[in-house]
């Protein structure tokens, strides 16, 4: 049995993160045992390169970017989630294509079909069964992550940038509405939740046959 590979997207400080790993938990609740993991991040290379992106003292081209968070995909896809899926267990990555697409993209300016391809490159052609996309206005995010005391060099782009990145995951999702759910971040956390939780139980019903 081949299993499925669920996405969580969103700008900074949507939630995204807590949300899946409520999520996760819930999984846990009815005896299943999802695989979590992140982008950039998962393996020992890919988090070495998460730490590079993130860190201040560094800031590369956006192309020079994109292909190190590329290449950190490539080997989360190649040691953890394709593996993963092969054994058919149920994959929540937080963050994965999309957000290539809406900030480096979107947010920097480089060429969508571009990136696309290199993502299929990256990936092998494993594509997410299910994405959740939690929308909200970039400047209520940013607050949050102020509020977290954890802002990372991204966090302190402009404003503009943010906002540029918002549009891009909604584009996104219209052009696929049939794989991303766009839920409102505004929610109280425990609606969330619940609104996260009904998309998931579809996917797994249909995944049970």
């Amino acid at each position: 049995m081949i299993g499925r590979l669920v996405t969580f997207e969103g700008g900074d400080g949507s939630g995204k993160s807590t949300q899946l790993a409520r999520a996760a938990e819930h999984i846990r609740r009815t005896g299943a045992d999802p695989l979590v993991t992140r982008e950039p991040g998962g393996t020992p290379f890919a988090e070495r390169a998460r730490a590079l992106l993130l860190d201040d003292e560094t800031r590369p081209s956006a192309l020079a970017e994109a292909l190190l968070i590329q290449a950190a995909r490539a080997d989360l896809v190649a040691r953890v989630i394709r593996p993963a899926l092969e054994a058919g267990r149920l994959v929540l990555c937080d963050r994965h294509c999309d957000s290539t697409l809406a900030y480096q993209g979107a947010g920097r300016g480089l060429d969508l079909e571009a990136l696309r391809q290199l993502n299929r490159v990256a990936t092998g052609g494993i594509t997410p069964d299910l994405t959740l996309l939690y929308d909200l206005e970039p400047e209520a995010g940013l607050e949050r992550r102020a509020r977290s005391g954890a802002p990372n060099r991204l966090d302190r782009e402009p404003i503009e940038f943010h906002r540029r990145v918002r549009q891009g995951f909604l584009e996104l999702a219209r052009r696929e509405p049939e794989r991303i759910v766009v839920l409102d971040a505004r929610l109280d956390p425990a609606q969330l939740e619940a609104r996260t939780w009904e998309a998931l139980e579809q996917l797994l019903q249909r995944a049970r046959g």
